[in-house]
């Protein structure tokens, strides 16, 4: 793996570069970005070796094209690649859907699809940008890969291999499981975050409510400081599964409403308790 080429050196593109370079498993690490000062910032913390001046040429080089931008900018890049990949070179990227990121390469990429494998690290931080990377975000996390029947056992060895460097929990699923599960248990609560702080913006006593909200309510919210960009194009890219949590929650918040309307005690308590005990299982 002698070059690397990262498109969005942020926090988990910039790990992943602090991972390959402390390990020596790339000579070259190249970044490629919207944000000059982003880029410079990567440099200036040696994720990167350098930026990339002569993209085609780097593109045709790379033996790992990693891209780690907000999903909706996925086709574009691969439209940038398809023509100047080389046959050696394997694709991956770290985007919080995969329905739409396989769409995307499949139709791109053509032939030369096989050489993609999709990934998703489940790791990260509400902070974003160069500046939040650290060589030890994916230690013992998970990635989750979703390769199918057309992906070359090279790409899914490559990747793997990629990823196992940098101390993570390798699994594989289809990419449909993958945004059902991620629906629920990530994209769901992220938009929980941000609607209920946008309620609060919104209220005439919004800062004195801020000024008495407490450790609970700043656990609860942290993850709605993350980057609105990159949400917003999740929240779009896996619609489908996303409508369907929301709809299941808005029946869970009725059946809650409903018992506090009736003062039904045993009801509430019963959901309380149930959410309590798997909570506290989950986190053992």
């Amino acid at each position: 793996m002698n070059k690397i080429l990262i498109f969005g050196v942020g926090l988990i593109g910039g790990s992943i570069a602090l991972s390959a370079k402390k390990s020596g498993l790339a000579s070259d690490i190249v970044g490629v970005g919207r944000n000059q000062d982003n880029l410079n910032d990567a440099i200036k913390l040696k994720l990167i070796d350098r930026t990339s001046q002569e993209l085609n040429k780097d593109i045709a080089e790379a033996h790992i094209i990693i891209i780690a931008t907000p999903v909706a900018q996925f086709p574009l890049i691969l439209k940038t690649i398809q023509p100047h990949l080389s046959s050696h070179t394997i694709i991956t990227d770290v985007g919080s859907t995969k329905t739409s990121v396989i769409e995307s390469a499949k139709q791109i990429l053509g032939s030369q699809y096989s050489q993609f494998i999709g990934g998703h690290p489940i790791a990260g931080s509400e902070k974003h940008g160069a500046t939040a990377a650290h060589i030890d975000l994916f230690k013992d996390k998970n990635v989750i890969l979703t390769p199918d029947q057309d992906t070359s056992s090279r790409a899914k060895e490559v990747i793997e291999a990629l990823w196992k460097n940098a101390g993570a929990i390798v699994s594989n699923m289809s990419h449909s499981d993958h945004d059902k599960i991620f629906s629920t248990i990530s994209h769901l609560p992220h938009l929980l975050a941000f609607s209920l702080v946008d309620m609060i913006t919104q209220r005439a006593n919004a800062n004195e409510l801020l000024k008495f909200a407490a450790s609970g309510f700043k656990d609860f919210t942290r993850i709605a400081a993350s980057s609105p960009e990159m949400w917003k194009d999740i929240t779009l890219a896996n619609k489908k599964f996303i409508l369907d949590d929301i709809k299941h929650f808005e029946n869970q918040i009725k059946l809650l409403k409903e018992a506090i309307e009736h003062e039904d005690e045993k009801k509430i308590l019963t959901l309380f308790e149930n959410a309590s005990k798997t909570r506290s299982e989950w986190s053992r």
